[in-house]
């Protein structure tokens, strides 16, 4: 466990609150980050069904999953013996069975199949299939849709929580700093991205670094006009730009940056507007401590785009923590106009200012904590365009 047992216990108070409040009774969280952050699972085996169950009237949750991965439960949760569930390897991938046949069979013999159960319904982990079987086999249950119940109930960090995304982003500035080190005309993306790599693992002498929930961004020339573009064989070139958005991880916390390299003299545009978007992520930031909004942050930001005449559609910042593929956002807060969300102490989010235009773009971006009376950034890395 990498939390005591004191906190995951005060998440689950929190959680069960929330589900009197909406009258459900039974919990099924299938978000990866939702069951670590309420029992400690941690593997990689999100690419089957697996899932927790949180009961009003269980002290702890219930962990279930393929059998082969519930050796992975024992491992790395708190939960007991007796609450770590391993379905058949029978029901993996071969139709009409279903791994959720097994968790509908549970659901009977506790005789919750006839309570108000909360389901994840836009889980990227919750099938349409699984839904399905829940529905047909437990016609008695009423299912409500308990979609970021968790999720929100993380906005805020604990003290420990925070000292993960610290070390993160001690593991983000070292592949950042690879990236500036390594890049050069005529290497090739994929040569760069492995040396980024292996900074962010290897981390320093005393801590190593995990796979991120997102893919490592990097993209050159007209590439980097498209946001989400991940590294190729492509050489780097002379007179040319290439923005770079990596995560640092510890424990499965994140700590995301992004910036911008140019090799040669760059023109006055891609000079002055970054320039410009560097001016309005410091007037954002200026704006965010407690009983601010994230949109007081937004129109911070958007305000300074505007005096110059720059235009950006996408939001320019989301909430981070705790993530699994394929994101490492927490799909709550989110750094737009109207987002009336409060910000409060230890509330952190990755404020992304990427500006993706016809034919070339830019990226500079900065995670953030909520202070007592302000914020501090977790890192602390030049902003500036890097020359090569």
């Amino acid at each position: 466990m990498i939390f005591t047992k004191e906190e995951y216990n005060s998440r689950l108070i929190a959680i069960k609150e929330q589900m009197n409040k909406r009258a459900l009774e039974i919990l099924i969280i299938t978000d990866p980050s939702n069951m670590n952050y309420t029992t400690g699972y941690d593997g990689y085996s999100f690419y089957v069904p697996q899932g927790v169950i949180i009961s009003l009237d269980y002290e702890e949750p219930i962990w279930f999953g393929r059998m082969q991965d519930s050796k992975g439960a024992k491992v790395t949760s708190f939960l007991k013996e007796e609450n770590i569930l391993g379905y058949p390897e029978d029901l993996i991938q071969d139709p009409p069975q279903h791994p959720y046949d097994y968790v509908t069979d549970f659901l009977k013999t506790k005789n919750w199949a006839n309570k108000n159960i909360g389901v994840e319904m836009d889980s990227y982990y919750y099938t349409a299939e699984c839904h399905a079987r829940l529905v047909s086999q437990c016609p008695n249950a009423t299912f409500l849709d308990a979609n970021l119940l968790v999720t929100w109930i993380r906005l805020i960090k604990s003290k420990d929580e925070i000292k993960y995304m610290k070390d993160a982003s001690v593991l983000v500035q070292l592949g950042m700093q690879r990236a500036y080190d390594t890049i050069k005309p005529g290497i090739r993306q994929s040569e760069v991205a492995g040396n980024i790599q292996q900074a962010l693992l290897k981390g320093t002498g005393d801590m190593g670094g995990e796979y991120a929930g997102l893919g490592m961004i990097l993209a050159s020339g007209v590439s980097a006009s498209a946001s989400h573009l991940t590294p190729t064989d492509k050489k780097f070139n002379h007179d040319e730009g290439t923005i770079i958005e990596l995560g640092g991880v510890k424990n499965r916390y994140h700590c995301p940056m992004s910036r911008t390299v140019y090799i040669g003299k760059p023109d006055s545009k891609t000079d002055e507007t970054l320039k410009i978007t560097n001016e309005a992520v410091e007037n954002a930031i200026n704006f965010v401590k407690p009983g601010n909004t994230a949109h007081d942050v937004a129109v911070a930001f958007w305000d300074i785009l505007a005096k110059y005449g720059l235009e950006k559609d996408s939001r320019c910042g989301y909430s981070i923590g705790l993530g699994y593929p394929p994101d490492w956002g927490e799909h709550t807060l989110s750094i737009r106009k109207n987002d009336m969300t409060v910000l409060q102490p230890n509330v952190t989010f990755h404020l992304m200012a990427g500006m993706w235009m016809d034919t070339w773009g830019l990226e500079i971006s900065e995670s953030i904590r909520v202070t007592e009376k302000g914020c501090e950034l977790f890192c602390n890395f030049p902003r500036s365009l890097h020359l090569i």
